[in-house]
């Protein structure tokens, strides 16, 4: 057993759980490398700036060893296995890259969102939730203070968008977020080599970028093998694909 049961406690309750120090340093920097290679070698185009905020920074490096690997060659696909069950996760073969820079503008209130949520840039077909088992942020610079690109979440939204779900149907969300009362955001920080693991109904975003650095973090989007058949049950049961969970949430 990696997880102990005061963890997945906290991950019931939360629907986060971040995993201090458990990439190795030298998978996080080769990540950075092939990044910063990749950007050296391509550049960026202004007029590809928001698709590749809202997709992947560097899309051609996103199937490359050194981005799957942070997850792949890491106690991070055994936790996932742990949490979802053995061989019930689908493989992962590519990883969002996601960058976010330094800004001069001063920091502003920013609003929560689920993924897979339509959006003209975001490559989600419209009409439909492109919703999936766990999000993994793997981070690959430290964030040691608030307002530094920080991923940010909302605590406990993933019981409280399940009840919603289950008054209203999981195809609401094709209206918009649901209006639920929400708590106080929390910001991520830690090192290189942090990961955290986020269930999907998590209500989350990006903080404002106020420090002198670009953060760095892959974000891998995780399925149950069975995932399409199960596409909107999981939003009004939001354990029924996770195996490992079941001791702690009957």
């Amino acid at each position: 057993m990696i997880l102990t049961d005061e963890q997945k406690q906290e991950f019931a309750e939360h629907g986060v759980l971040k995993l201090p120090g458990i990439v190795p340093q030298e998978l996080v920097i080769q990540a950075r490398r092939a990044i910063n290679a990749n950007l050296g070698a391509n550049g960026m185009h202004p007029d590809e700036l928001t698709k590749f905020r809202a997709q992947s920074y560097c899309p051609g490096l996103q199937g490359d060893p050194a981005i799957t690997n942070l997850y792949n060659e890491s106690p991070l696909k055994a936790v996932a296995e742990e949490f979802i069950g053995a061989g019930k996760v689908s493989p992962v073969r590519g990883g969002q890259i996601a960058l976010r820079f330094p800004s001069f503008d001063p920091p502003r209130e920013f609003r929560p969102h689920l993924d897979g949520m339509y959006s003209p840039t975001n490559g989600v077909k419209e009409g439909t939730i492109g919703n999936f088992t766990a999000l993994v942020g793997v981070f690959l610079s430290d964030i040691p203070e608030r307002y530094s690109g920080n991923f940010t979440y909302w605590p406990g939204t993933h019981t409280k968008y399940e009840e919603y779900f289950r008054q209203h149907g999981p195809q609401s969300l094709l209206d918009g977020l649901p209006p639920i009362e929400m708590p106080e955001p929390v910001q991520f920080t830690g090192q290189a080599g942090d990961a955290a693991f986020v269930h999907y109904q998590i209500g989350h975003s990006i903080a404002s970028n106020s420090s002198p650095n670009i953060r760095y973090a892959i974000f891998f989007r995780l399925h149950h093998i069975d995932h399409d058949k199960y596409h909107w049950e999981c939003m009004t049961d939001i354990w029924k694909e996770w195996e490992g969970m079941q001791n702690v949430t009957k």
